[in-house]
């Protein structure tokens, strides 16, 4: 059996597998970005009385990483790719349970981002909170599941986009720790 055959087996066991009422209920509103603008607000809320205006930069680098981690999701390696989203492919069995949208599956755009949220934010803020660097993680690891089980997503997509995205966001992490982390101190 090759990996795409085992790819496929994941995503009904996952998609089809898992079904419930709650995650029917649960699972498609951690993919709708609406949902987290209250985290998002908060985060940026959070720099600012923390950072002054030194917490422009981490403003500037996160929205760079976010920014990076797109175009390279989105425009380089998807249209490169071109694999067909499970939603869209007559082969496999799919429980369709948001719009499947026209775009190419691998990687997921939403494991790459959130993922390099992730890893920038916990390598930056996690210095200071460590207990909550593992939610970072956590946070991401359920948006991304969230793809697979709505349908638009295979889980080597999810795999793909959370390897991209945990290394764009350490790249990005690592300039902004190179020129300005040293220089923030928090005030709580």
């Amino acid at each position: 059996m090759n990996i795409i055959n085992w790819d496929i087996q994941g995503f009904e066991a996952i998609n089809t597998g898992l079904s419930s009422d709650f995650l029917d209920a649960f699972l498609p509103w951690m993919r709708e970005p609406l949902f987290w603008i209250p985290l998002y607000v908060f985060i940026v809320a959070f720099i600012f009385f923390n950072f002054g205006k030194r917490g422009i930069w981490f403003v500037l680098f996160i929205t760079l990483t976010v920014s990076n981690s797109d175009v390279v999701s989105s425009r380089l390696i998807k249209k490169q790719v071109e694999r067909l989203r499970p939603c869209n492919d007559e082969n496999v069995a799919v429980i369709k349970r948001v719009r499947c949208g026209s775009g190419y599956s691998f990687t997921s755009s939403h494991a790459t981002n959130h993922f390099a949220i992730a890893s920038f934010m916990a390598s930056t803020l996690g210095l200071y909170f460590k207990r909550y660097r593992g939610g970072l993680w956590v946070w991401a690891a359920i948006i991304s599941l969230a793809q697979v089980y709505v349908g638009v997503h295979y889980p080597l997509d999810i795999l793909g986009g959370a390897l991209l995205g945990t290394l764009i966001g350490q790249f990005w992490a690592w300039l902004f720790r190179k020129y300005y982390g040293n220089s923030l101190q928090i005030n709580l």
